[in-house]
This record gives structure tokens, C-alpha cells and sequence, in this order.
């Protein structure tokens, strides 16, 4: 069996542009994965098309020895950043075409299910909210009425760091804004009930002693943790944090470190509770995979970012459902109308978990004349926030 051609798709999402990959053979066979990242979708994509061209005529079922491959290969503009997103995104495609190849679902593949009910917290689920306590408890309430018994929050999103052009004055927050922040997050946990999971997203966007204010200030809300509050950069200063804020507050990060090498120091240094690989970005499935198993030798748990399109779901469920160390998955309560449709069978999420089915591979393939009816952004803002 030879890999023939590798198609990618660029496709409006919620938030941003999903990149979708698709790879086929010589014997008809066929694999689906997604690497999507942003800002800078176009450059995702283009990336994703030349690694696709790299591995024509290669055997599909070879994954680890594709992956290291195109690892080494493409290092010489980066270990990461738009490389390692195409390799996430092959890897997927790969691992869902061995997996059908075998007519096993990708979590037996990746050995075995430890569950396939995949228990979600829900981010996006405030499109539509007002910056008031008020209108964020009310959307809360949808939350739990839907069955999800968590939700994630970045209560800082409406100040200038996110809308202002004036880099002067990001990083910081008046009284004011602190102020509401905290307010809006004890509305959240009135709505969703004491024994709901609160997890509070900072994008690492708020200088050092504004996160360790802010965390203090959320002790009383019993937060499931406090999100990235220093960027992938620096372990030390995130060390640092760890310090200065209470004991009893879980710290988790890693949405953008890249494979089992970026996480490595995290690790070592005991710095964080819960690590949140995205699996578009951090080496596709077979790297969460390592990067679980690495996380097990320390304790650690595994949450993943997920705020991408329907392939990144269904593959992070999978790595999810055959690891022992899985905490929670994230997932877009609000989403666009295709998202089930750009793919043959819709993601089946009853009452905040997320069910895998026995079909085989990731359990579905895309609706190529549906992805061309939902073209992507390609202009220089084709993402943001929040």
C-alpha cells in the first residue's frame, strides 16, 4: 500500500479556520485528520500541503517511522510552529487510516479503552453573553441545564489586551476590571452550582503580579485551576507562580507546547497539575499519546485543548479514552451548523459526554462537497480570542 495524494481543506469554524487533511492510496484506502492553529490559518495550510507532498509514495501504515520522519525532515525551519501542526494533522489521518486498514476504532489502536464516555467542560458557551454577571450567569445556566458540569472562562476577555491597539497598556488591569472579572466568575459559580468545575483562562496575557492578584481572588470560587498564567517561554517564572498563589490552586498550561520535548521542563520541575496538549499542534495523536504516558511518570493529568474543528474532538477523545491519567476533554458548546455536517456521522455528546462509537478509525470521514461549500478566512485577521 502507497500513499497516492494528500488533499487539505481550509474551513470556516466558530472561532477560526479548521484545516483538514485527507490522505489516499493505492488501494483505496483512507485517512482523515485535522491541524488546524491560528492566527495565520493560510500558513497552517500551506504547511499541511507540503508535508502531504513529502510522504506521496510512502506506506501509510508505517506512522511512527512517517512521524519521525517528517519530524526530521522539517526541523530545519522549526521543531514547531506550522511543521509540527501538518505532522499533527498526517499523524490523525495516518493513525485513522491504520485504524480502518485494521477495522478497530483509533483508541484500540493506541492500546486499548480505559472508557469511551469521555466527560467534557464546556468553553464557547458565551457568544452571546453581555461582559456582566448578570448575562454570564445566564448563559451558565444553559451550561448545566445541557448536562455539562463544567465550564471554562477567561473573565479578563473584555478589556483592552484583547480589543486595544496599544500594547502599552495590555497586560494590566484597573480595579475596575478586576473587580468585574471577579463578580462575573462568582455569577458563573451561583449558575453552575457548588460542585461544578470553573476553570479560568488568562491566554498568559496578564503580567506576572496581575496573575498572582487574580488567582488570589479567585481562591473563594474553588476554581478547577487557573489557565496558562505565563506563557510557554520561561519555566522559571512559571515556577515562580506556582509560589506566589495558594497551595490548594491547580495550575494548568500547555495549549502551546509543542511534543514530548516542550513539556519535558513542565514536568520536571513540578510546576503544574494538569497539562492540556492540543492535539493539532503537539504531534497529533501518537504524541499525546507519549506526552500522557510522560505526564503519568509525574502525577500529572491530562486535559486537552480543543477549541478546533469535529476531527480534533473525535482524535483527542480517542487519545482520551485510552489513557489512565485523563482529568477532562474542552469542547465548543456553541459551534457552526456544518460542524456535523462536514463529516458522515454527527459528534454524539449527551448530557456533557461525549460517546465513542465502535466504527472504525476516528468513526467517521469528511463530506468533501460540504467542506467546499464553507471556505475558510483567508485574510490577516483569521482568528482571535476569548
Amino acid at each position: 500500500m502507497k500513499i497516492t495524494d494528500v488533499q487539505v481543506w481550509l474551513v470556516e469554524g466558530i472561532k477560526y479556520n479548521w484545516t483538514l487533511i485527507k490522505i489516499y492510496t493505492d488501494t483505496g484506502h483512507t485517512g482523515i485528520g485535522e491541524a488546524t492553529n491560528w492566527p495565520g490559518s493560510p500558513v497552517i495550510e500551506a504547511a499541511a500541503r507540503h508535508a502531504g507532498e513529502r510522504i506521496i509514495g510512502m506506506d501509510p501504515l508505517k506512522t511512527d517511522y512517517t512521524w519521525t520522519k517528517l519530524y526530521r525532515d522539517l526541523n530545519w525551519i522549526g521543531p514547531y510552529g506550522a511543521s509540527l501542526c501538518a505532522i499533527s494533522g498526517i499523524d490523525m489521518a495516518l493513525l485513522d487510516l491504520k485504524a480502518k486498514y485494521c477495522g478497530m476504532p483509533m483508541y484500540e489502536l493506541l492500546g486499548g479503552a480505559f472508557r469511551t464516555e469521555i466527560p467534557l467542560y464546556a468553553n464557547y458557551w458565551f457568544t452571546t453573553a453581555e461582559f456582566t454577571p448578570e448575562s454570564y450567569g445566564k448563559a451558565a445556566e444553559a451550561v448545566r441545564e445541557a448536562g455539562f458540569t463544567g465550564v471554562k472562562l477567561d473573565p479578563f476577555a473584555h478589556t483592552n489586551y484583547f480589543y486595544g491597539d496599544d500594547l502599552s497598556s495590555n497586560l494590566e488591569l484597573t480595579e475596575f476590571e478586576r473587580a468585574r472579572a471577579v463578580a462575573v466568575v462568582a455569577a458563573v459559580r451561583e449558575s453552575m452550582g457548588p460542585d461544578a468545575l470553573i476553570m479560568i483562562e488568562t491566554h498568559a496575557l496578564l503580567n506576572f503580579a496581575t496573575a498572582v492578584d487574580m488567582a488570589q481572588r479567585m481562591r473563594p470560587f474553588r476554581i478547577s485551576w487557573f489557565e496558562e498564567p505565563v506563557g510557554p517561554e520561561n519555566v522559571d517564572t512559571l515556577a515562580a507562580f506556582r509560589q506566589r498563589i495558594p497551595a490548594d490552586m491547580a495550575i494548568c498550561v500547555g495549549e502551546r507546547h509543542y511534543t514530548r520535548a516542550g513539556f519535558r521542563p513542565v514536568f520536571e520541575k513540578n510546576i503544574c497539575d494538569i497539562v492540556m496538549p492540543d492535539i493539532t499542534r503537539c504531534g497529533g495523536p501518537s504524541e499525546m499519546k507519549r506526552i500522557a504516558t510522560m505526564a503519568e511518570t509525574y502525577q500529572t493529568l491530562i486535559a486537552p485543548h480543543n477549541p478546533n474543528g469535529p476531527l480534533s474532538t473525535l482524535a483527542s477523545a480517542h487519545v482520551c479514552a485510552s489513557i489512565p491519567n485523563f482529568f477532562r476533554q474542552e469542547f465548543m458548546f456553541t459551534d457552526v451548523a456544518w460542524r456535523d455536517t462536514v463529516i458522515t456521522e454527527p459528534i454524539d455528546v449527551r448530557n456533557g459526554i461525549l460517546h465513542l462509537s465502535e466504527r472504525p478509525g476516528l468513526g467517521v470521514d469528511l463530506v468533501e462537497e460540504e467542506l467546499e461549500k464553507h471556505p475558510g478566512v483567508r485574510t490577516a485577521r483569521d482568528g482571535f480570542y476569548v
